[in-house]
């Protein structure tokens, strides 16, 4: 029976683990041609298991914060299957350290993979999409990103990872914007499961419940990014989907909040009178992650 991405190709980077793997499996079960991309050999073992299962899988060894690499993966998936309809972009490192004791390689290693590491493929897709799009008329492609609800809220002892992922936010809403003409949703999850990036971090409280579902199973995650990657999903783009067990939650970003207009310039001493009255209606921000309010 066809599934709801039934011929169409994607890549999944970062798949031969977790959170990736789970999607490509996903994907090619529900009729996709997958492009399973790593770093490592784990990539191959994935691709195989696809095969086995009857899906239709290429494995690819790309470091896709290598420019060079991310386009020769795009190209790749392009030459196999004769076209791409998808980019899931998941691959990312974590190196946690309080700021305090951050060393530079730290946050230039996650700082690589998780935002270059992003906007890498994204970048070649991109350019693949608009040339199609030139030459045919609009695509329906799809992007979807994989942020982290330390992106979007904070959480101590991550600040490099926070900040990357962060970026990947705003990536997405920029990258939206852009490639709309062409005919290119980006979306962008922000997903809670239990992988072997996460583990480590991971508490008691969180493991599977005596009803019998695992809500950390990463594959719980993969239904929506199959939905993203359909032709189902094209009215929707520019948003950020919070995925956790059986649950899918919308999540909104920075916005335009009360403001005070003097007309004129403000002075120093005038400012906390203000600061106070915006603050006071200003809505209460969600709690950091590993802050005061989650302990």
């Amino acid at each position: 029976m066809p599934g709801i991405v039934d011929g169409r190709v994607v890549i999944v980077t970062g798949a031969g683990q977790g959170l990736g793997r789970a999607h490509a499996v996903a994907l090619a079960d529900a009729g996709a041609h997958v492009v399973v991309n790593d770093v490592g050999p784990a990539a191959d073992e994935v691709a195989t298991a696809i095969a086995e299962r009857g899906g239709s899988a290429l494995a690819r060894q790309a470091d896709v914060a290598d420019w060079d690499q991310a386009r020769e993966l795009v190209e790749t998936a392009v030459a196999t299957f004769g076209r791409l309809d998808a980019l899931v972009n998941n691959a990312g490192i974590v190196r946690d350290r309080m700021l305090v004791s951050m060393l530079e390689e730290d946050w230039d290693a996650v700082a690589r993979v998780n935002l270059k590491g992003h906007f890498c493929p994204l970048r070649h897709a991109a350019a693949y999409w608009r040339g199609v799009a030139k030459a045919t008329g609009p695509v329906s492609a799809r992007v979807v990103n994989t942020s982290s609800g330390a992106g979007l809220l904070g959480s101590v002892g991550q600040g490099n990872y926070a900040a990357a992922k962060a970026g990947v936010a705003a990536l997405t809403l920029v990258a939206a914007a852009e490639l709309a003409r062409y005919g290119v949703t980006v979306n962008a999850i922000a997903p809670a499961a239990r992988t072997p990036m996460t583990e480590p971090v991971f508490t008691e409280m969180m493991r599977a419940p005596d009803s019998g579902f695992d809500a950390m199973d990463p594959a719980n995650v993969s239904p929506l990014i199959v939905w993203l990657c359909s032709e189902a999903s094209g009215s929707v783009t520019g948003r950020m989907f919070e995925v956790e067990g059986g649950v899918v939650a919308v999540a909104d970003g920075w916005q335009h909040g009360p403001r005070r207009d003097k007309g004129a310039r403000w002075q120093p001493e005038e400012l906390s009178e203000v600061v106070a009255a915006l603050l006071a209606q200003a809505p209460t921000p969600a709690p950091i992650y590993g802050g005061e309010q989650h302990a």
